[in-house]
């Protein structure tokens, strides 16, 4: 090894390197978790395009008590027929104005199916909280009478999907998540599994909560851009160590040169 790089040899430069081996295979794991987040958030892109857009079908056609929404069938356009069943209307604490940032209620109101299968969560809405937040908030009424519910099939929430907690000593009528299984017991009915998140109603409904929006399936996210950024980071790390490198060996010659330039003529080694 030519003298200017026996630098190489240095326990610095050792570190440097063995930083740099630990960072390579790192930032390639980082590219491809955010690869794979990209194939994730596309397949859901799809998922909810090809489920809104489906045609409708009854509810009770898909689920039964205890039944569990398949990941497929989320977003699923769905329709019931029935009666609104307001004594056992609750409302889900901790949840957010659409398209905003305040934190309100969900509105969730079982529909005794006039087939006699058994009720479906309707999740009519969001309204704002009361200014007790121990006491429930003023909700408007749904219609009375047989009403046709449309929206968009979804999956029982559970507290360890939410991240929350179930410490219990809500007051009557609040609840932390919309599960079948919670609202059963409740309301002592057969609740069908998953719920409507209501998209319309007929008859049309007066005064209500504020309708939930569709969800959004057109972004793709940052995480593409983010697993190139990781992978030319990635790049970047041998060339910066070659660049280093090449940088001090100039500046270990130019030093040797001024050394030799400076000593005294006819000086021996």
């Amino acid at each position: 090894m030519p003298g200017v790089y026996r630098f190489l040899l240095s326990v610095r430069w050792a570190v440097i390197v063995l930083v740099a081996a630990v960072l390579v295979p790192t930032m390639i794991k980082l590219g491809f978790w955010q690869y794979h987040r990209h194939e994730a958030r596309v397949a859901r892109n799809d998922l909810v395009a090809r489920n809104l857009g489906s045609t409708p079908v009854a509810f009770d056609s898909l689920s039964t008590p205890g039944w569990s929404v398949p990941s497929g069938e989320v977003w699923r356009t769905v329709t019931a027929t029935g009666s609104y069943d307001t004594g056992h209307e609750v409302v889900i604490r901790g949840r957010t104005e659409p398209g905003g940032s305040t934190i309100g209620y969900f509105v969730v109101t079982p529909l005794v199916l006039s087939d006699g299968k058994g009720s479906v969560l309707v999740n009519r809405g969001w309204v704002e909280s009361a200014a007790d937040a121990a006491s429930i908030p003023e909700i408007p009424a749904p219609p009375s009478g047989e009403v046709t519910v449309t929206g968009r099939l979804r999956a029982d929430e559970t507290y360890a999907s939410l991240g929350v907690k179930n410490r219990g000593g809500l007051p009557d009528r609040m609840f932390k998540v919309i599960n079948t299984a919670e609202q059963a017991k409740y309301a002592n009915a057969t609740v069908l599994g998953g719920y409507l998140e209501l998209a319309s109603s007929r008859p049309a409904a007066g005064p209500s909560p504020e309708l939930l929006a569709e969800p959004g399936h057109s972004d793709i996210g940052p995480h593409m851009a983010y697993a190139v950024q990781w992978w030319l980071f990635t790049a970047l790390i041998p060339a910066g160590l070659v660049v280093m490198a090449r940088r001090e060996a100039g500046q270990n010659a130019a030093e040797r040169k001024a050394a030799v330039a400076a000593e005294p003529v006819g000086a021996t080694s």
